[in-house]
């Protein structure tokens, strides 16, 4: 018997009402002959309470506690659903991340899955039980709970799909699947039936908050397909899949990230080691760097520009002010109203035209481009955080993505 790996987010189980339709769409699942693994997000803004209540307790809770107590989030709605299902006259068990196998590294607050041993979610399903894991958390070697970061129940659920054998991973949530733009800034934006792993990750890692860009991965990895839908309807939702995609316009969506600061070191020496003293100390802090930009030199001095998230502004200003100082740059600023607006398509690698195609809309509409960034199936312009929107619209037009 096929196995399958459903995933439920927190607004498919923020209430007793919303858990017990999770239960009934579980049993349909189980009586058209798969076994089936479920794993739960924590209910509705429960970890963001959490958060906000060990604030009220410490200023710097531990890292190791937080992880501890946040747990219990996905452990509450896990127990939960399996008391529905029993309710309802299905045999089904709980398992805390630990239970389900799930072993990770100790980096708390963003651990990474080392290993997964299904042996005991096996063992559950001979019994005749439909599993409930609690997502977005594991174990450490020495039994510390960890979590996994944000996203983390997809990882989860992804994971155990690729160490199950399962014949695909279900992620259901408040939408119905993926779609060529936000349809809150969108509204023409239509669904995809399908996209490709390579696609999705993009998208993922360039502002679309369905799926996270590590869940992805692993589904790539393991070559585990990934289907998104709706928990409230049943209507078909979006596979994300590697294997042959139907023909389709080159430009598959467009996607938009608000989360975007700029740090520009200003009158920069062009001289060996000068990237490395600037980069070296952000990684070491733990703030992401992405797109990166120098400027031509011009009587060896030059322009460094690069971009983080809006939360890690001040701190990579805090580190890099001091280091531009040192080196001999005459400034050091910051601009924080920022946005990433992309498009993404597989089939951009090996045709000409859509950057001089979106550079102009953009130009046609008035927005200035201050960054571009590219890779063989995304181009990125970072614009000011206010004509976002209006970018996304005018794009999805000119690659006629509504069609």
């Amino acid at each position: 018997m096929s196995i399958v790996v459903q995933k439920y987010g927190g607004t498919s189980v923020g209430d007793a009402n919303r858990i017990r339709n999770v239960a009934r769409r579980v049993i349909t699942a189980k009586q058209s002959g798969s076994d089936v693994v479920v794993v739960v997000s924590a209910m509705g803004d429960t970890t963001d309470d959490l958060i906000k209540l060990a604030r009220q307790i410490s200023d710097k809770p531990s890292a190791r506690e937080m992880d501890v107590l946040l747990s219990t989030g996905e452990m509450v709605s896990s127990t939960l659903l399996a008391m529905a299902l029993e309710n309802m006259g299905h045999k089904a068990i709980s398992l805390s991340g630990a239970q389900a196998g799930i072993r990770t590294d100790a980096t708390f607050g963003h651990a990474l899955i080392l290993s997964i041993d299904p042996g005991r979610v096996v063992q559950e399903i001979k019994n005749g039980n439909i599993v409930i894991v609690a997502g977005f958390q594991g174990v450490t070697k020495d039994d510390d709970t960890t979590t996994l970061g944000r996203g983390g129940s997809d990882t989860t659920a992804v994971a155990l799909a690729a160490s199950l054998g399962a014949s695909v991973c279900e992620r259901y949530t408040d939408v119905e699947g993926i779609f060529t733009a936000d349809p809150r800034v969108v509204p023409r934006a239509s669904k995809l039936k399908e996209i490709s792993y390579d696609e999705m990750l993009e998208l993922a890692t360039y502002g679309s908050k369905v799926m996270h860009p590590r869940a992805v991965e692993m589904g790539q990895i393991y070559n585990v397909p990934i289907l998104v839908a709706s928990s409230f309807n049943d209507y078909p939702g979006t596979l994300i899949h590697g294997g042959l995609m139907e023909i389709r316009n080159k430009v598959t969506a467009i996607t938009q990230d608000m989360d975007v600061a700029k740090i520009t070191v200003v009158g920069v020496p062009d001289t060996p080691g000068i990237a490395a003293s600037i980069f070296e100390p952000l990684a070491k802090a733990g703030i992401s760097v992405d797109t990166i930009v120098q400027n031509a030199s011009i009587q060896n001095i030059t322009d460094l520009s690069f971009t983080v998230t809006k939360g890690d502004a001040d701190k990579a200003l805090r580190i890099v002010g001091p280091i531009a100082e040192n080196v001999g740059a005459r400034e050091c600023v910051a601009d924080t109203k920022l946005a990433k607006v992309s498009i993404i398509g597989s089939g951009m690698q090996n045709t000409p035209g859509y950057a001089s195609t979106m550079f102009s809309t953009l130009f046609a509409s008035g927005i200035n481009i201050q960054l571009i960034t590219t890779s063989e199936i995304r181009i990125t312009v970072i614009i000011a955080d206010d004509k976002a929107n209006e970018a996304s619209v005018a794009l999805h037009k000119a690659f006629e993505l509504e069609k």
